[in-house]
């Protein structure tokens, strides 16, 4: 059952913000896929003790839609944008190949025809399957309220388990890559599931590298996990062991070593925390490799 009180649809991004401050219980809803469940199964955040919900549905705001790149060469991702638009991006396909493979992985064709990447990463949960490989591409989170905008890279976007630090007010309008970020890095992203389809990750690694000019050595890695830890993080212990090091299985094995000291996976029903250790030190070396063969260097 979805014990909603009252369901407000947003007109534009002024609209919203006032229907936001006159119902200060409500809460926003996009595409729905998290937050219908989060209702029926009572765990909506911060609003637990509420009998009936009240949302915000920003659906109609096609102006958080759509990815592009902007005069100073950063992708500008909306909120709004589709994780089967993600998946099937020319821009993405592209510049973030590693983000269409994550958001490749989530669900089902119909699930990603509705679900947001706003929503995949303001839901707070350390499992959303793009969430990784936005934090290793250093992401910024553009948060929007009446008073303006500001900008939040993403790993203080994420404050614990399910929740961000998104005030009551705020609305995540866009997602920017720096060009930094991303110009002449190669990425990889990975998802270890119980199931090939229609699964939560039991983990997930996403990992890029920026070689030298002659492809023999590593100047940049970057590695993040998801559900190895309540939230997304990266692996600075990895990065380093990487940084500098010429492109060799031993400096890949080094890398994904190093990477159990940055993260502090759970014991669940899906997995052991040692075997999730165990499937982060895999992954980290097959996305690193794979990272490395797609950067034109040979190993």
């Amino acid at each position: 059952m979805y014990d909603i009180k009252a369901l407000y649809e947003a007109e534009n991004l002024k609209d919203a913000f006032e229907l936001l401050e006159k119902y200060p219980e409500a809460h926003i809803i996009a595409g729905g896929s998290d937050v219908l469940i989060q209702i029926r199964e009572g765990k909506l955040a911060s609003h637990r003790e509420l009998a009936e919900y009240t949302l915000v549905s920003i659906q109609k705001l096609d102006e958080l839609r759509g990815v592009c790149i902007d005069e100073n060469g950063d992708i500008r991702i909306g909120a709004m944008t589709s994780i089967s638009v993600i998946e099937s991006d020319p821009i993405i396909q592209k510049h973030l190949p590693a983000l269409a493979q994550s958001a490749e992985t989530i669900g089902s064709p119909q699930l990603r025809n509705i679900a947001t990447i706003g929503g995949n990463v303001c839901n707070g949960v350390t499992s959303a399957d793009t969430a990784s490989t936005l934090m290793a591409f250093d992401a910024l989170m553009e948060y929007s309220c009446s008073n303006g905008k500001r900008m939040v890279s993403i790993k203080d976007h994420y404050v614990a388990a399910g929740k961000t630090s998104l005030a009551h007010n705020d609305i995540l309008t866009e997602i920017i890559i720096p060009k930094e970020s991303y110009e002449s890095c190669f990425g990889c992203y990975i998802k270890y599931a119980m199931r090939e389809a229609l699964d939560i990750a039991t983990i997930g690694c996403s990992a890029n590298v920026r070689l030298s000019k002659d492809g023999k050595t590593i100047e940049r890695l970057r590695l993040a996990y998801g559900v190895a830890g309540p939230v997304p993080t990266r692996s600075p212990s990895a990065e380093a062991a990487a940084a500098g090091r010429p492109v060799s299985e031993e400096t890949i094995n080094a890398a994904a070593k190093a990477a159990g000291a940055d993260i502090k996976p759970r014991t669940s029903w899906r997995a052991s925390a040692e075997f999730r250790l165990h499937l982060a030190e895999e992954l980290a070396r097959r996305t690193i490799r794979e990272s490395i063969l797609q950067a034109g260097g040979k190993i």
